[in-house]
């Protein structure tokens, strides 16, 4: 699994998740507030599989050789 979930996009997810989940935990919110859970992981692993599968990358990309 290569990263594809850059900087603010992966502070952004981990902010929405958390505040999901206490929102769930709190009862602010229902039961729904428990799907935070999937933007903070993704936001913690750095992998987020539809951006794989339609090849979006929010990440710089490192070592590469310059275009031609």
């Amino acid at each position: 699994m290569n990263k594809n979930v850059g900087g603010i996009d992966r502070a952004l997810r981990i902010i929405v998740g958390l505040v999901l989940i206490a929102l769930a935990a709190t009862g602010t919110v229902g039961w729904w507030g428990w799907l935070g859970v999937v933007p903070l992981a993704t936001g913690l692993i750095g992998w987020c599989p539809p951006y794989a599968i339609f090849g979006i990358k929010t990440c710089k990309m490192r070592d590469q050789p310059p275009a031609r």
